[in-house]
């Protein structure tokens, strides 16, 4: 068969294949293209998915008559410039666009329009590409003193092989407001607008460039609940610095939709960085509930290749150890200092959970309240017998009884003329107890609300803490195997394995390389007993491939621990003198991440008294 040539109309329309996947695709790129050019609004409007129409509107710098035929050459762009030697270093990628084939990828599968005023020049021109074919720049009619217009309409048409792929409209549509939702939280400082065939869908204002604006823009595109529940992280280590916010692990989500990661203001999809959000909220969530975040890494260019991917939506660290470790040792160092706060929402489904309800219609044979509604019915006399018992009821009639003994003289002493101060427990976050419930949960009262602790859920996160201490000062024990186990796996998956050898033995997994294709398991953490140890090394094996880290190891230990807090916990039904369920309340102050469970789950719930006088219609 012969080698052919292909023609470059068919060459442009392979590589916009890679560059152009959806209509979303398209977005990205243009949004790009116009944070490059120093832009501090957006607009974007898409009709029928963004097949039929996309244009991306911005007050960047512009492009003049001479720059237009040349931005819609392939390989074309103002983003790299030669150094002192004539080279191009694609290791410092200082933009977010570099390739050059955006624009004309876009105009080889569809009709793109652009017209643009170039900063401080008084005229506007257009150029217009359909399906390759590029026409002359014309003057135009621009709104704004500087800028650029991209319209593009009909995409893939040149290509309709490709529109038998998309997606429904609304599914394509929803790409775009995801897309530009992560653009938006990359460049807080920008405003964003976005159209969907007519309709309003995304207004996102300008803020403030700092952590505060930060926070604020993604309020807006997470939700309230999310930066109400969000932790701030500001590390650095060696010159790479962590920043954003990552939520509370009771406030948790089902997958890991909610995740979103920037490397140099750039959005992308890393599989060593989700591998080690998994790592770091280990500790406190089940395997089937992810945490929600954003998490931004800055770094030098020469330290990340972006240039990976025409979408440029994957990068490559040169020492992803250090950004592994500086994610799972930020977030935990947040997610201690939260201590034991629990997520609003905690308290806001408790609420939900309160539903007014209506009195049923009175019985004719009824007594009591029902009776009384029906006249039938006479409060107890005052000079009653049974008056006088329900009177003589201690604390009966005061505002709140109190488990504390208050405060007294000792007999045979006058009373003070001032009483010293005293504390009362009521100013502790966590309140007083005042009640135990079905012997399961314990009711405190604080200054403004009420928090109700599951006593089994909180005294097990207790235990677990404490276990992961001794376990931390004193090492993991190690059990040898009778007989070394040796277990086959791919050269690359052993030599993967037998690279963190040093780390699994700090876990109580000895392990050493038997041959280019096989790992020798000499001994394993006494903790798991007798255990499947071929088993264990495939699944680490598969974690090291997928994360980057033995998550499987460390889940398997975590799990143990958490079996035995369970066991070595008190359990619900136990009913607790006011002294211990105090006591309890106490070490759940002092306890980092006591605030939920082990899987993630709330240990306590806090209404406060606003909230409950609504539920009673008393505001």
């Amino acid at each position: 068969m012969p080698i052919r040539r292909l023609p470059p109309e068919l060459i442009n329309r392979i590589a916009a294949g890679e560059v152009v996947e959806r209509p979303a695709s398209a977005v990205k790129e243009l949004v790009e293209n116009a944070l490059d050019a120093g832009a501090t609004r957006i607009e974007v409007q898409a009709d029928g998915g963004g097949l039929t129409r996309i244009l991306v509107a911005d007050d960047g710098s512009g492009l003049g008559p001479e720059e237009l035929p040349v931005a819609v050459e392939r390989h074309a762009t103002s983003k790299l410039n030669p150094g002192d030697d004539g080279e191009y270093d694609l290791l410092r990628i200082g933009t977010l666009g570099f390739r050059g084939e955006a624009l004309p990828s876009i105009g080889s599968v569809a009709r793109l329009s652009i017209a643009s005023r170039a900063r401080g020049q008084a005229d506007a021109y257009a150029i217009f590409v359909e399906g390759g074919a590029v026409g002359a720049v014309a003057p135009a009619a621009f709104p704004g003193p500087h800028g650029a217009r991209v319209e593009v309409r009909d995409l893939f048409y040149a290509t309709p092989a490709r529109l038998k792929f998309m997606k429904s409209e609304r599914a394509e549509a929803l790409a775009i407001t995801e897309e530009l939702k992560r653009q938006a939280m990359a460049h807080h400082a920008v405003s964003f607008a976005l159209d969907l065939d007519g309709r309003r869908t995304l207004r996102l204002p300008a803020e403030s460039d700092d952590v505060e604006g930060r926070l604020a823009r993604l309020g807006a595109v997470m939700g309230r609940e999310f930066s109400d529940n969000a932790l701030l992280i500001d590390h650095d280590r060696e010159g790479v610095r962590l920043s954003g916010y990552t939520g509370l692990p009771t406030y948790n989500r089902g997958n890991a939709a909610h995740q979103y990661l920037f490397v140099n203001g750039r959005p992308v999809r890393d599989r060593l960085l989700q591998g080690a959000l998994r790592g770091a909220y280990a500790d406190f969530l089940a395997r089937d509930r992810h945490p929600a975040c954003a998490l931004y890494i800055e770094l030098d260019a020469g330290l990340v290749d972006v240039n990976v991917h025409p979408a440029k939506a994957e990068v490559r660290f040169r020492d992803p150890g250090l950004v592994r470790g500086l994610i799972v040792g930020g977030l935990r160092h947040a997610l201690a200092a939260a201590g034991h706060r629990a997520s609003t929402t905690v308290s806001m489904a408790a609420l939900g959970g309160f539903r007014p309800q209506s009195m049923p219609p009175p019985q004719p044979a009824a007594t009591g309240f029902s009776a009384w509604r029906q006249g039938g019915w006479t409060p107890t006399p005052q000079g009653s017998a049974l008056a006088a018992a329900v009177q003589a009821i201690p604390g009966l009639n005061e505002l709140s009884a109190r488990a504390e003994p208050a405060a007294y003289a000792p007999e045979g002493m006058a009373e003070p003329t001032q009483a010293a101060p005293v504390f009362d427990p009521v100013d502790y976050p966590l309140g007083a107890a005042r009640a135990q419930v079905h012997e399961t949960y314990i009711v405190a009262q604080t200054r403004d609300g009420v928090v109700i602790v599951d006593q089994h859920a909180a005294h097990e996160r207790l235990v677990y803490e404490r276990m992961k201490v001794e376990m931390a000062e004193g090492g993991v024990a190690r059990q040898a195997l009778l007989l070394p186990e040796v277990v086959e796996l791919d050269p690359a998956e052993a030599e993967r394995v037998v690279a963190r050898a040093e780390e699994l033995e700090a876990l109580g997994l000895v392990v050493e390389a038997f041959g280019p294709g096989a790992v020798l398991v000499r001994e394993v953490p006494a903790l798991l007993g007798e255990t499947d140890a071929a088993g264990l090394i495939r699944d680490i094996a598969d974690d090291l491939a997928e994360n980057g880290q033995a998550l499987a190891l460390k889940e398997r230990l975590e799990e143990v621990c958490g079996t035995m807090a369970c066991h070595g916990s008190v359990r619900a039904g136990r009913r607790l003198t006011a002294p211990e369920m105090n006591a309890l309340l106490r070490q759940m102050e002092a306890t980092p991440h006591s605030g939920q469970c082990n899987h993630g789950r709330p240990t306590y719930v806090e209404l406060k008294l606003a909230d409950i006088e609504r539920l009673f219609g008393r505001r």
